[in-house]
């Protein structure tokens, strides 16, 4: 198709307008640079904002930096055992020498250790399975028929280390032998070590014998 002058300007105008249209509208209609992936692609807003929840445990107080006051002294903060670990180490201490004093004549030494085997470490239960099992002992047990019935009073911390507390324990015996009955006491060191995630009875002796502390 041939045209002149005027009519090829007035058709080269009206494509100028058309195309101007066209942009506006896809101006418009068109989402943002940042939504280009999609509502389903975006993280909301939970997801950004960081959590303000406990993590885990909190640390323990970096010492004392305030001056001491006497009515509100927690000595705890100097140790390396908080108040749980240590009421626990007590308390194993405590129940272990009550348990090592009760025993009987007729009773099976798997029975006497099992009831010790949650209170110690492995290398002592062996130790205590061994020198129940020994047989001078069951048998003078068996010969007197031994009843005995233990109990045990906490008396001191001896000392504190890193890994370790040494208890000063004393335990008593009611004890029934060839039918008569009596009692016995004896104070003992006991050691409540860390033992893995859990506090255990590492070692025991005569209080009068001394005792190592720490077990590294």
């Amino acid at each position: 198709m041939n045209l002149n002058d005027r009519q090829r300007k007035l058709l080269f105008g009206g494509l100028v307008a058309v195309l101007a249209a066209v942009g506006v509208y896809l101006t418009i209609a068109a989402p943002d640079d940042g939504d280009s992936g999609g509502a389903s692609d975006r993280p909301s807003a939970a997801a950004s904002t960081p959590s303000t929840g406990p993590t885990g445990p909190a640390s323990p107080p970096a010492g004392i930096q305030t001056s001491v006051n006497p009515n509100d002294f927690d000595v705890y903060r100097l140790l390396p055992f908080s108040r749980q670990e240590f009421a626990t180490a007590a308390d194993l201490a405590q129940r272990f020498v009550a348990a090592y004093g009760t025993y009987r004549f007729d009773e099976d030494p798997q029975v006497y250790v099992g009831r010790l085997a949650g209170l110690v470490t492995e290398a002592l239960r062996g130790e205590l399975a061994r020198g129940a099992a020994a047989p001078g002992i069951q048998d003078e047990r068996r010969r007197e028929q031994v009843v005995a019935q233990g109990t045990a009073t906490l008396d001191r911390v001896r000392d504190i280390e890193d890994n370790s507390i040494i208890f000063l324990v004393t335990g008593r015996q009611q004890v029934t032998r060839a039918g008569k009955n009596g009692g016995d006491s004896k104070q003992w060191a006991v050691t409540v070590a860390r033992d893995g995630g859990s506090l255990k009875v590492y070692a025991f002796q005569p209080a009068d014998t001394g005792q190592a502390g720490d077990t590294g």
